[in-house]
Order: C-alpha cells, then sequence, then structure tokens
C-alpha cells in the first residue's frame, strides 16, 4: 500500500505531530511525506518527498497574522502549479494534515483524501465557538485544504470523529518538575512587546522562545532564545507554568503535564479563537493580548494554583488502523469531481487573507 502523508508547514504543531504518525503509517505501507509551508521551526526526521511553498500565513509582531506580508510571499500560480504536478493517482491513502496542495489535488483527480488534523475537530458542529461570529475564518477552515473525511484531534472528546490530542513521547516519557521558570511561546508578538510587559512582573523567571530572534540574550529576568524543539520541550517540562498563543500542540502538552496555563489567542484568527472557547470551558485563562492593561491578570495567573485533570490516551495507532479499514480495504473512495481553477483559487485567497487583499487587488 502507497500512503502520502502531507504536513501543513504553517506553525510547529503539525510537524510535531507528523513525528509522532508518521512512524505508525510506515508500519502499515510504504511512505511518502509531503510538507508545504514555510514557517514551521521544528524538524522533521524523515526524507520529505515533496517540498512546496503551498499557501502559508506569516506572523506578525502585534498579536496576529501579517496579512500585507502574507500575501507578497504567496503565488496563485505557483499553488496551482503544485496541485497540478502532484502525482496524487499514484497512492492507494492519502492523508492530509490541514496541508491544500494534496487536499486540492484529490478534488481536481476525483480522489479520496482523509483529513487528519485539528482544524477537523475545531469545525466540527459540536466543538465550542467564540461568542463572535467569523464567517470568513469559517470559510477558510472549510475550503483551505478540503477533505473527503476527517478526523479530528481537540483538547476534548466531542463527538465521535474527534480524538484527544496526539501527545509526543518526549512528552509522555518526561518527569515534569518545577524548577522556578515560566515557558514562554508567543510567535506573534515581537520579542520587544514580550519583553516590555513581562518584564514588569520582576518576582518571575520568563524563558521565552522566539520565532524573530536567532540569538539567545538575556535581559533582567527574561531569557530570549531561539526555537529549539529539545531546549523547548526541556523548558516546558520543568516549568512551573506555560503562557503561549491559542494553538493546539503548545496548550495540549502543558496540560498533558499538569502545568498552569495561560493562553492568548491571534487576533483575527479564528482556529485559535475556537480553541480559547474550548480552554475556557475548561477552566484555563485567557486574555485577549499582550498588554499593559492585562498584566494584572498575568500576575493572578501567576499568584493562583490550577488543576485541570485531562486524560490524554495514546490513540494514534488505532485511529490509523480506522482509517486503512474504512477508506483502504472496504474501497469507497466516491466524490463529486470538481475542478478548481485559478478564479476558483483567486476567491479562496481573498477570503483567507480578508478585505485587505480586495483592496490591493482592485
Amino acid at each position: 500500500m502507497r500512503i502520502l502523508y502531507a504536513i501543513q508547514g504553517t506553525g510547529n504543531g503539525h510537524v510535531s505531530r507528523a513525528r509522532e504518525i508518521i512512524p505508525i503509517l510506515k508500519k502499515k505501507g510504504e511512505v511518502d511525506i509531503l510538507i508545504s509551508g514555510i514557517q514551521s521551526d521544528v524538524e522533521l526526521p524523515y526524507e520529505i518527498k515533496y517540498k512546496y511553498k503551498g499557501l502559508s500565513f506569516i506572523f506578525g509582531k502585534k498579536g496576529g497574522i501579517d496579512l500585507l506580508n502574507t500575501y507578497k510571499k504567496s503565488s496563485l500560480k505557483n499553488l496551482y502549479n503544485e496541485i497540478h504536478s502532484l502525482p496524487i493517482e499514484q497512492y492507494d491513502l492519502v492523508i492530509s494534515d490541514f496541508e491544500p496542495v494534496s487536499a486540492w489535488a484529490c478534488k481536481i483527480k476525483n480522489k479520496i483524501c482523509i483529513g487528519l488534523s485539528h482544524q477537523s475537530a475545531v469545525i466540527n458542529k459540536k466543538s465550542p465557538k467564540p461568542s463572535h461570529k467569523d464567517p470568513v475564518g469559517k470559510t477558510v477552515l472549510k475550503y483551505y485544504a478540503p477533505v473527503t473525511n476527517s478526523f479530528g484531534f481537540h483538547f476534548e472528546q466531542y463527538d465521535k470523529n474527534i480524538f484527544t490530542p496526539v501527545i509526543r513521547d518526549q512528552i509522555r516519557l518526561a518527569t515534569p518538575k518545577k524548577s522556578g521558570h515560566y515557558t514562554v511561546y508567543l510567535p506573534a508578538y515581537g520579542d520587544e512587546r514580550i519583553i516590555r510587559i513581562l518584564s514588569q512582573i520582576k518576582e518571575v523567571q520568563w524563558q521565552v522562545f522566539s520565532k524573530h530572534n536567532q540569538k539567545p540574550k538575556i535581559i533582567n529576568n527574561i531569557k530570549i532564545q531561539p526555537i529549539n524543539n529539545d531546549h523547548f520541550i526541556r523548558s516546558m517540562v520543568n516549568s512551573i507554568g506555560i503562557l503561549c498563543g491559542a494553538g493546539f500542540e503548545t496548550p495540549a502538552e502543558a496540560l498533558y503535564l499538569k502545568k498552569k496555563l495561560l493562553v492568548i489567542p491571534m487576533k483575527g484568527q479564528y482556529e485559535q479563537q475556537c480553541n480559547a472557547a474550548s480552554l475556557k470551558k475548561m477552566g484555563v485563562p485567557v486574555i485577549k493580548s499582550l498588554k499593559k492593561k492585562n498584566l494584572e491578570k498575568i500576575q493572578d495567573w501567576i499568584n493562583k494554583d490550577q488543576k485541570i485533570q485531562v486524560d490524554y490516551k495514546n490513540e494514534t495507532e488505532k485511529i490509523i488502523d480506522l482509517i486503512i479499514k474504512n477508506y483502504v480495504l472496504k474501497k469507497s473512495n466516491i466524490m463529486i469531481p470538481i475542478t478548481p481553477n485559478i478564479s476558483t483559487l483567486k476567491k479562496l485567497k481573498e477570503k483567507s487573507f480578508g478585505k485587505i487583499i480586495a483592496k490591493l487587488t482592485a
């Protein structure tokens, strides 16, 4: 059996999860790996067959996506060519972790594509949603990487095809300790903002992992260091608590390690707003932004204990076996043909990047 496993390369969570899924897939058949995107800092210790630019979102420094930079670095023509050049028909099973090139290639060639991602769980009707409406955000999640059927991961099992998070063995096998520091990962904020705010809480040692700085430095009670997978895990495992964005993998690992957790969802990022709604329901404090007005809430989080119980069993191989049983052995390869063109992709791009794109292309 030939398997194509396609991974979204924007952010580190997808790649971190892939490190656990790939060895299981290799037990089931011959696996080729595809990765698209340009924002991941975590290395994948496997041969990558296809490496595409795809359609990436660029992190800004003010709490959200840098829309203008994202637009400048995207190319519809390149994406169109990547989609059409991928020999998707060679594979018996295509699994996409919110990866657009493989998903759209399957659409074009009327081939089944299975979604195995956090996003698949987020768009489920039974998963928590923020109080405010975001039709554009919902559209992006639905059409960015469309799949035939999906299996999702979330903080809790909200529906039958939603499973608890994939926790890396490096985390599962670790022995948590408290060495007196707090770990910080806020890739949508610049170092200057983080230093300016967190330095005002002087009694705390902060270990900040930066997406914008490649050289370690120490400023008073704040240690800034570039993102390194092993260093980041060591910092989390030995921390008192973790301050991070409302992504998926890092908050899930923090909960598994029984660490105090405080999240700041990215502005204009619907997925993170949904995650924040889910975490808040579980008892995790959420603040809207890293600003001086929220210092009291950060201090309150530091002063209080936090006990949230989760049961994140290792069910990854069971999920892979379920996918193979239902979509390879049964050959349930039924889809409605669709042939997206440049116009279709342009509409997707405009919806993804918001009103600024419409203005730039007017």
